[in-house]
């Protein structure tokens, strides 16, 4: 790899107009200098079913290895009945099994959701978080990322139009991408 920082962004969302969706893409336009954001589409997965556990996919093999190719994760995910969402869910069980080969493992991960409410999703984050725990990620704990009201900080064209919530967002990027680098650097010098 590069020493460009390489950022995998997953959506939580399948909905076209989704704010999260929305959320994602703006990440990818206003990540700092030296890093990019490769969203990838994970709407095409097949479902997880234990019984096809070693056996090859094109498409989840894809997934597995746009994650690897990536020194970090980004997730933007909506809140739906105070978790992730099932498709979600699903995608991270189909890449990280077998566990022995999961793309996961000790990957930096970053986690912004979008929602009308006033919570901004945050159940569904702390959710993931525990997800990712196990899966020997190791998520940026601070600062947490919520868009609450979303409705009125995004533009029809899926801008962002609300100038604090940019600037939040370029804020929170930034450390991520440092978070990155170390993370990706310790792991580097470690040897694994």
């Amino acid at each position: 790899m590069s020493d460009e920082i390489i950022i995998a962004g997953i959506g939580g969302s399948l909905r076209k107009e989704s704010y999260n969706a929305f959320l994602l893409r703006e990440s990818a336009r206003l990540m700092p200098e030296g890093s990019a954001l490769k969203i990838i589409d994970i709407s095409s997965l097949p479902m997880f079913n234990a019984d096809r556990i070693g056996s090859r996919s094109e498409v989840v093999d894809a997934f597995r290895e746009s994650i690897r190719s990536c020194h970090g994760l980004l997730f933007a995910t909506p809140e739906y009945n105070y978790s992730i969402p099932g498709f979600l869910k699903n995608a991270i069980d189909v890449a990280s099994i077998p566990s022995s080969t999961s793309p996961f493992r000790n990957r930096a991960a970053g986690i912004i959701s979008a929602s009308q409410g006033h919570f901004g999703g945050m159940r569904a984050q702390y959710h993931l978080r525990q997800v990712l725990v196990y899966l020997e990620v190791i998520p940026l704990a601070r600062p947490e990322f919520f868009v609450h009201d979303a409705r009125s900080k995004f533009g029809s064209d899926g801008m962002i139009v609300d100038e604090e919530l940019r600037e939040r967002l370029r804020k929170y990027l930034d450390t991520l991408v440092t978070f990155t680098r170390k993370v990706s650097g310790d792991i580097l010098e470690s040897g694994q």
